[in-house]
C-alpha cells in the first residue's frame, strides 16, 4: 500500500476546500504510515486526527508521545512537542478524503451494495451475503465481507458490531483489508448517522437499496427531528451507481425524486405490479416461505427458510439487487433458501409445542409492527407474550411506538434493560409501561434479560409465542459508557426451554393430557 507524505495530505485537504491553514514546520515530506483518532492505537509516524466531542487536548498529548508526526484538528493547540498541524474547516467533512487517500482507495476495487431503510437492513445484508457467497464459492471467489449492525467480517476481523457503520476511517480500513484478503464483494448498512455526518463519502455503492421509512431516531444526539433523519437517508442514492427503491414505503415520492441522484434506479414492490421487480403469490409451502418475482429478465418462483412473511419484501429488493449486478439465478434461488442473520427470527419451541420463542433484533415501529402483525397471522390461536427494552437517552419515540404495538397484540409485557447507557433502566422501563397501559395490557418490569425470558417461559399455561426483541444474538450489554459480557437471548431461551422440558409440573401435565 502506497504510503504519502504531509504535504500530499494538506494538498488533498486543499483540493476539497477543507483546509483553512497549514503549520508544516519544514516537515513537507515527513511520509505518513498511519491514520487514526484513537490516541491509543498511535504507532511512529501517524497523522492524528482530533475529532469528537468529547476530545481532550490529553488525547493528542498522548498521540504525540507515541509517535504522533502530525494532526489534523479544527483548532490549533499548544502542545509540549512542537509537531505540524493541518487545521480544517469541517472536521468530519475532512475524514473521509483522509480515509480514502490513506487506504489507496481501496473501495474502487470492491463491489459494494448498500443496503438504508428504517427496518430490514441487516436482514436483507444478508441474504446478500448468502447470495454472493454461493455464487464466489461456485467460481472460485472468496467469502464476501460485511459490515453490518450484527457483527463485521472483511477477511481480516470477525467481530460483533456495535454501530452500523463504521466512522470513515474504520469503514476504509475494512474495505483494504477486505482487498488485501483478495475478497471481492462488500454488504454493508447504511445507517442515516453515517450519511448525516459524511462517513459514506469518498466511495460509491454499485448498488444502494432504499426500503422504507417512519420516524425513527430522533432525539438531541441523533436527529432533531423526522425532516433531519429523512434528508439525511435520502443522501445515499447520490453515492449509489445504481438504486433499488421500494414502491411500497412511506414518502416514497420523495425517494424517487432523490433517486434521480443515481446513475440509474429500478423499483420493487408487493402491491404494484407495475414496479420493476414485483412480488407476488406469497404463502406458506411445508414450512417454508415460498414468492414469485416477475421483472423484464425472469418471472421466477423463490423460497425462504428464515421464517417471517415479512421478509419477502427484503427478499425481493435482495433479487432486485442482484439481478442488477449481473449474478446467476440459480445462486439468487440457493443464497435466499439457505439464509441466515444470526439472532434474526431464530424460533425455539418447548417439547409440548406449547411455547414459540422467537428471537429477533426489532426495536423500532417499521419492525414491531411487521413483527407483532405477522405473528397474529400465523399463530391466531396462541397467545403473545413480549420482552424488550428501549435504548438510554435516544429515540424516545419508540418509547411510545413500541409500547403501543406491543400492548395492542401482546397478553403481558415483560420491561427488561436493552443498552440503557447512562439512563436508568426504570426510568426507561417506565416511559414505555405508560404507552402498554393505554392498551389495557398487563406488564411487568424486570431489568435482567434472562431473569425475564425465564419467567415468561415457566409461567406459560397456554400456547403462547414470546417475541423476545432488541438483542438477538448479542453478547454485551450497554451500561453507561461500557459494554459489559452478558449471555445472549438465544442462550437464555435454549436453557429455559430445556428447564421448561423437564419440570416436573409440565411433564406431569403433558401425561395428564395423553
Amino acid at each position: 500500500m502506497k504510503n504519502y507524505t504531509l504535504k500530499e495530505y494538506a494538498d488533498l485537504l486543499s483540493s476539497v476546500d477543507m483546509l483553512a491553514e497549514a503549520e508544516m514546520m519544514g516537515r513537507e515530506e515527513t511520509v505518513i504510515t498511519y491514520l487514526t483518532y484513537d490516541s491509543r492505537a498511535v504507532t511512529p509516524g501517524t497523522l492524528f486526527i482530533c475529532k469528537g466531542a468529547a476530545f481532550k487536548e490529553q488525547y493528542l498529548e498522548n498521540a504525540i508521545r507515541a509517535g504522533a508526526v502530525a494532526y489534523v484538528s479544527e483548532v490549533q493547540y499548544e502542545t509540549e512537542t512542537k509537531v505540524p498541524c493541518l487545521i480544517v474547516k469541517d472536521i468530519r467533512k475532512a475524514m473521509p478524503p483522509l480515509a480514502e487517500m490513506y487506504f489507496n482507495k481501496a473501495w474502487q476495487e470492491l463491489t459494494v451494495i448498500g443496503f438504508g431503510g428504517t427496518k430490514g437492513k441487516s436482514t436483507s445484508a444478508y441474504y446478500m451475503k448468502a447470495i454472493v457467497d454461493d455464487y464466489m464459492a461456485a467460481t472460485g471467489g472468496k467469502e464476501s465481507a460485511v459490515l453490518s449492525s450484527i457483527d463485521i467480517y472483511d477477511g481480516v476481523i470477525r467481530q460483533e458490531s456495535h454501530i452500523t457503520t463504521p466512522e470513515s476511517v474504520e469503514l476504509h480500513e475494512h474495505m483494504r483489508h477486505a482487498v488485501d484478503s483478495g475478497i471481492t464483494y462488500l454488504e454493508m448498512e447504511v445507517s442515516s448517522q453515517a450519511l448525516k455526518y459524511d462517513r459514506v463519502n469518498n466511495m460509491q455503492f454499485d448498488v444502494a437499496v432504499y426500503l422504507n421509512i417512519s420516524e425513527d431516531h430522533i432525539s438531541p444526539i441523533e436527529h432533531k427531528d423526522f425532516e433531519d433523519y429523512i434528508s439525511s437517508k435520502m443522501k445515499m442514492f447520490a453515492l449509489a451507481k445504481q438504486a433499488v427503491v421500494n414502491l411500497d414505503a412511506d414518502f416514497v415520492e420523495r425517494a424517487l425524486k432523490a433517486a434521480e441522484d443515481a446513475g440509474s434506479f429500478k423499483t420493487f414492490s408487493l402491491k404494484d405490479p407495475s414496479a420493476d421487480f414485483y412480488g407476488y403469490n406469497i404463502h406458506k409451502e411445508d414450512g417454508e416461505i415460498v414468492f414469485s418475482v416477475k421483472c423484464d429478465k425472469f418471472d421466477e418462483t423463490f423460497s425462504l427458510t428464515m421464517p417471517g412473511l415479512f421478509n419477502v419484501e427484503n427478499a425481493v429488493a435482495v433479487v432486485a439487487a442482484a439481478t442488477l449486478l449481473n449474478i446467476p439465478l440459480e445462486y439468487i434461488k440457493s443464497g435466499l433458501h439457505r439464509a441466515r442473520s444470526s439472532g434474526r427470527m431464530e424460533l425455539y419451541t418447548s417439547a409440548d409445542k406449547r411455547v414459540t420463542a422467537v428471537v429477533d433484533y426489532a426495536h423500532n415501529k417499521l419492525s414491531f409492527e411487521k413483527l407483532f402483525g405477522s405473528t397474529r397471522e400465523e399463530y391466531p390461536d396462541h397467545d403473545i407474550v413480549a420482552i424488550f427494552g428501549c435504548p438510554g437517552y435516544k429515540a424516545y419515540i419508540r418509547r411510545k411506538d413500541l409500547g403501543l404495538i406491543a400492548g395492542e397484540y401482546s397478553k403481558k409485557v415483560y420491561l427488561v434493560a436493552e443498552d440503557p447507557g447512562k439512563e436508568p433502566v426504570q426510568q426507561i422501563s417506565e416511559d414505555i409501561a405508560q404507552y402498554v397501559a393505554q392498551k389495557n395490557c398487563p406488564y411487568e418490569i424486570i431489568e435482567d434479560r434472562g431473569v425475564a425470558i425465564h419467567k415468561a417461559i415457566m409461567e406459560c399455561k397456554r400456547p403462547t409465542v414470546l417475541l423476545i426483541t432488541g438483542k438477538g444474538n448479542e453478547t454485551r450489554q450497554k451500561y453507561g459508557t461500557i459494554y459489559a459480557d452478558c449471555r445472549t437471548d438465544v442462550e437464555y431461551v435454549k436453557e429455559y426451554l430445556e428447564e421448561y422440558n423437564h419440570s416436573p409440573s409440565h411433564v406431569l401435565e403433558n401425561q395428564n393430557l395423553d
